[in-house]
């Protein structure tokens, strides 16, 4: 057996692990790492954390299920140094904390996968046939049988946001109902999505074609509030949508106005806490759960197996693929890393919408070349942010060869003078069949990330920080004018502007930071305006 003290790659060493499972967990979990050897487990399914950290003050490995796991917690375990939570979803852990602190989060993302999809078809068919309400009104000896008129899923189109683990799994469960599957997922490939016989397309035509929605994506700074207005106006009347991921993508309010308008269903399983209490969703949702996706024994059993199996992986054998809050090797600042994927966004900006990246190639000056395979990581997260897959260095040049593109790491020009510096270039193909290319840099100085070239427009030395639009469009008079009326006129205030020119292009860049997000809607509105090859916004926080 590899020693432990000698394969495990966190910040402590160790011969015998203590372990608390602090959840109610099918035994599995205990059984798997006490037969292996080496692990000390003690097992509390009730009980606040923090009390059991004051009972438990020598845990080193700190397996959960939905338990918040917050940075007082944290704190209050001082030897701890692994999270593993048995389950998909890591948003009740601090996981920004847990880094601070030095300590590895995991989870295990494909263990409950195939009970929420389940899950997904039970909603689907229990609104249809109305089975809760006939349920209650017979049983209270009633005979509803003409009121409750039902509806067939067969013959129908079903939308899937997001084509992951879950996503997949519905496609697969829904192919025996004689049902047409749309789905939209920038990260799946034409060809993967035939696998599953979906049709791929863009987001907005998923809800304009979808009889039923269902959704599968992870909610963050870009999804937050994603299903809002503009998307539900172009549902069909009388179409449903299904929520068993996250509850912040649903702008609730615009649901509201949507159900009334357009008479929507609206199937739910998620909320902003795992906990009693009036839920704000209950006077728009048809049928509500009490975030019943994974409960189910077999999801509970292969979430407790891979989270003990996780752990011995990690501990004994260095894999990292499934910590979710460390991208980066020691020696390497956490800095040089948000550089590089903020030019990713910046060069998937660029590009255009409508463009499809076909080739990437990087440029790592200084002391950044020895981690050319790291910070290919967050590059890749750049350029898809909406990412939910387990990605380490290892994978991220295999995820990129499987969306069809070419990847050059580029032997460095020391003579250049770009010391620590990033160069990224992006080409992509147009919808016409046009090859676009682009290309930006970037260092960091004082701790900060800054932009030195986007594209032709060099010396920039852009602070990036905050909220900040771009636009890019063949120069002429009135243009930034155009774009900052556009903006007032939603209240959007300006706070610093740059518009350099390229002479050798004929466009010019409108850089401008802003004082609050603006909605995409607006984006593309002032895009069309102004014929802009492309427009993007950037948010980062300091």
């Amino acid at each position: 057996m590899v020693s432990r003290r000698d394969s495990f790659i966190g910040s402590a060493t160790f011969d015998i692990m203590n372990v608390l499972i602090a959840t109610r967990l099918d035994p599995i979990a205990r059984e798997t790492l006490e037969q292996h050897k080496g692990y000390v487990v003690t097992q509390e399914d009730s009980g606040e954390l923090a009390t059991l950290a004051a009972t438990y003050p020598d845990v080193e490995a700190l397996i959960v299920r939905s338990e918040a796991v917050t940075a007082e917690v944290i704190d209050a375990f001082p030897k701890l140094q692994i999270i593993v939570r048995a389950g998909s979803g890591y948003n009740t852990i601090d996981v920004r904390h847990a880094r601070d602190k030095g300590i590895d989060v995991m989870n295990t993302p494909a263990a409950n996968s195939n009970a929420v999809a389940e899950e997904v078809i039970a909603l689907m068919l229990a609104d249809a046939r109305h089975i809760v309400e006939a349920d209650q009104t017979t049983r209270a000896g009633m005979w509803e049988k003409k009121r409750l008129l039902g509806r067939e899923i067969t013959g129908k189109t079903i939308g899937i946001v997001g084509l992951g683990y879950i996503g997949q799994l519905v496609a697969r469960r829904l192919s025996g109902f004689d049902v047409r599957i749309v789905a939209a997922d920038p990260l799946v490939t034409t060809a993967r999505a035939e696998e599953f016989g979906v049709d791929l397309m863009e987001l907005e035509a998923v809800f304009e074609q979808a009889d039923y929605v269902t959704l599968h994506i992870p909610e963050n700074d870009e999804t937050h509030g994603l299903i809002g207005e503009a998307l539900l106006a172009k549902m069909k009347p009388g179409a449903t949508i299904i929520n068993c991921a996250r509850a912040g993508i649903i702008d609730e309010d615009a649901l509201r106005r949507a159900k009334g308008e357009k008479g929507l269903r609206f199937l739910n399983d998620v909320y902003a806490a795992d906990e009693p209490g009036a839920k704000s969703v209950a006077d728009i949702a048809d049928l509500m759960m009490p975030h019943l996706g994974a409960s189910t024994v077999e999801a509970n059993r292969n979430a407790a197996r891979r989270a003990a199996e996780q752990l011995i992986e990690l501990t004994e054998q260095g894999v990292t693929s499934f910590i979710v809050n460390r991208e980066i090797p020691q020696g390497l600042d956490e800095a040089y890393c948000r550089l590089a994927n903020v030019l990713a966004q910046m060069c998937r900006g660029l590009l255009g919408k409508g463009t499809t990246p076909k080739a990437v190639a990087t440029s790592f000056y200084g002391s950044l070349h020895e981690y050319a395979d790291w910070l290919l990581v967050p590059i890749v997260k750049g350029f898809w942010d909406e990412l939910d897959r387990p990605l380490d260095y290892r994978s991220a040049p295999e995820l990129l060869r499987r969306r069809g593109m070419d990847y050059i790491s580029r032997e460095v020009d020391s003579k250049k003078g770009y010391e620590s510096s990033i160069t990224l270039d992006l080409t992509g193909t147009t919808s016409s069949g046009e090859t676009r290319s682009v290309s930006v840099r970037g260092t960091v100085a004082e701790s900060r990330i800054m932009v030195s070239r986007i594209d032709g427009f060099d010396r920039l030395y852009l602070d990036p920080y905050g909220i900040t639009v771009f636009f890019l469009y063949k120069d002429r008079p009135g243009v930034l004018g155009q774009i900052g009326l556009s903006l007032a006129n939603a209240a959007i205030n300006i706070e610093d502007v740059r518009n350099p020119h390229n002479p050798k292009t004929g466009f010019s860049l409108a850089t401008m930071k802003v004082n609050r997000c603006p909605e995409a809607s607006l984006i593309d509105e002032i895009a069309m305006q102004i014929q802009a090859q492309s427009a993007f916004l950037v948010s980062i926080s300091a």
